[in-house]
């Protein structure tokens, strides 16, 4: 049975991530320290919620934490599924957690997808800073119908609008500046939800992060993964070194089809799909885009990575 292991992104994180697999798994911990040496902030503080709990809880949702701690959260929990024999036949994230999964799957380092995710989010988090946005979830509504939206709210001249993140089937999220994403939703037959984010993501009011994060990838090197991931931008599965490297830069401003690369994943032959990481969004995504395939949480705790190891 093929499995493959999704790994999630920005809205998955919550105050306590990663502490059960600290106190429990000596290699989750060394992984999870690691990390906290690697960094000027002491990340593994806000991760379990140390103080001032509020306080922890709105510094992690803040874009240039919340990678950091997305993908640590991952990879310790994949050390220790990885200790347990479960390894991946491919694997996908879902954006921030596209670098999870080259990780996971030894296209980079450990140490490498550190610094890139740090310095990415810091980068997005400028972009949002220097050119405000905005984003929201369609729901309910056919993939042409936000297409079309869009493009005719970008149009109008009141700034750019499209989406980011094709989630599932009837779950779209849109992305660009303020006015474009408010007229592209009003012209939309659906219900459309604002989201809380720092930054339009996965649009062209990324550009800014563009250089600064050639510069970081240029300064890592990028292997051929030992099985094939799943890209975000072209929901495709690759081996190439240099196809990765480019991908990444691409997706800052372009779409996450997740839900064409749920299916094509599932078209070569994947049964089982298995999330590595904090809360439990991907599992939602998969069982609303494929049927007769199997969801399983996988490393958010403890019992999760014993039930995985059982299944």
């Amino acid at each position: 049975m093929s499995t493959a292991f999704l790994f999630p992104g920005q809205g998955s994180q919550s105050v306590g991530m990663g502490h059960a697999l600290y106190e429990q798994f000596p290699a989750a911990r060394a992984r999870l320290e690691a990390v906290d040496a690697a960094l000027d902030v002491d990340l593994l503080a806000l991760m379990f919620g140390a103080g001032d709990e509020g306080e922890a809880e709105e510094r992690l949702k803040q874009t240039e934490y919340t990678q950091p701690a997305l993908y640590a959260h991952s990879l310790a929990a994949l050390v220790v599924l990885e200790q347990r024999g479960l390894r991946p036949d491919m694997v996908a994230g879902h954006s921030l957690g596209e670098y999870s999964a080259l990780a996971a799957a030894g296209a980079l380092s450990f140490e490498d997808g550190l610094r890139v995710v740090r310095r990415r989010g810091e980068l997005m988090a400028e972009a949002g800073e220097r050119r405000p946005g905005a984003m929201a979830a369609i729901l309910g509504a056919k993939d042409a119908a936000v297409e079309a939206a869009c493009d005719e709210a970008s149009a109008a001249g009141e700034g750019v609008v499209q989406p980011a993140n094709y989630n599932a089937p009837g779950q779209i999220v849109i992305s660009g500046d303020k006015a474009a994403v408010a007229r592209a939703t009003e012209a939309i037959s659906g219900r459309a939800l604002p989201l809380p984010v720092s930054g339009a993501f996965h649009s062209p009011l990324m550009d800014y992060a563009h250089d600064g994060l050639a510069e970081v990838l240029d300064d890592v090197t990028v292997a051929a993964p030992r099985c094939p991931v799943y890209l975000n931008v072209t929901a495709e599965p690759t081996t190439d070194p240099q196809e990765i490297r480019r991908r990444l830069m691409e997706q800052l401003g372009a779409p996450v089809r997740w839900a064409q690369a749920l299916r094509r994943m599932k078209a070569d032959g994947a049964q089982r799909f298995l999330e590595v990481g904090a809360g439990d969004v991907l599992q939602g995504l998969v069982r609303r885009t494929l049927d007769d395939v199997e969801t399983i949480r996988g490393a958010g705790t403890p019992e999760e990575i014993e039930a995985a190891v059982e299944a």
